[in-house]
């Protein structure tokens, strides 16, 4: 099984390791395509008005100055175009990706994009703490991860469908078990700016996120529920986005 490892920390994120290390737990043909530089947040966006530079950095290791979804074109596409990867791995993330997350990953972008060109496709995402925000439980991850993906595997992931992973903010004895969820939700007001001054006093801004948000009480079944109680959340998420309820509506009015 010739496997697909990006991420969208970075080619030097610690998290690149360790989805490599758990990459080589299933098989040894496993190649690293990863970003340069930290693409957290970019979402799927994909490189069109810049060039991309190619840069091997090791054995069957390499940097591509581009996004998540340029990496994982890059490495389906042309460095493995003779033999094309049998699953991407994408990860781990240093943080966790749940409810609106999803939506602004780099991380689950790199999956999709695996998704897309119809590999089996996994995003894995290490939550931290305010202890551990320096330094995440990676053997958390390390631990769960072979496991999951080899027994997603086994049945078989379904067209258009990407596996979406998150280890909780524990030891891995600490984990209670392993739950398939249903993507969350956070209050409206999670999202803030950030207003500053540089040296000569000209205004300047960051996107943060408000700790309310975190007081949140998560709705049943949902990742945000699983990662508070220190379950392993695995959420399949679908390219198909459309509201088939509201499309019925719809077709009622719209003639």
């Amino acid at each position: 099984m010739r496997i697909l490892c990006t991420n969208d920390d970075g080619i030097h994120a610690p998290g690149i390791k360790v989805i490599e290390e758990i990459a080589r737990k299933i098989s040894d043909d496993v190649w690293v395509v990863a970003p340069e530089l930290d693409q957290s947040g970019v979402s799927h966006s994909l490189s069109l008005n810049d060039p991309m530079r190619l840069r091997e950095i090791g054995e069957r290791h390499f940097a591509v100055r581009g996004t998540p979804t340029d990496c994982v074109i890059m490495g389906s596409r042309f460095i493995l175009k003779d033999k094309k990867p049998d699953i991407v791995l994408s990860g781990v993330n240093r943080g966790r990706n749940v409810a609106e997350d999803v939506v602004y990953s780099g991380t689950i972008a790199g999956a999709l994009e695996g998704t897309i060109l119809g590999l089996p496709s996994f995003a894995l995402s290490q939550e931290f703490s305010l202890e551990t925000r320096s330094k995440p439980l990676w053997d958390t991850a390390l631990k769960f991860g072979p496991g999951i993906i080899k027994d997603v595997m086994k049945l078989g992931v379904p067209k258009d469908t990407v596996i979406n992973v998150n280890f909780p903010a524990c030891m891995p004895d600490e984990v209670k078990g392993i739950v398939v969820t249903r993507q969350g939700k956070r209050n409206l007001g999670f999202l803030r700016v950030d207003e500053r001054r540089d040296g000569r006093g000209n205004p300047y801004y960051w996107i943060g996120f408000e700790k309310l948000a975190m007081a949140d009480v998560p709705g049943e079944g949902t990742d945000l529920e699983a990662l508070g109680r220190n379950y392993v959340s695995v959420t399949p998420l679908r390219l198909d986005r459309t509201d088939e309820a509201f499309s019925q509506k719809l077709r009622g009015v719209l003639k």
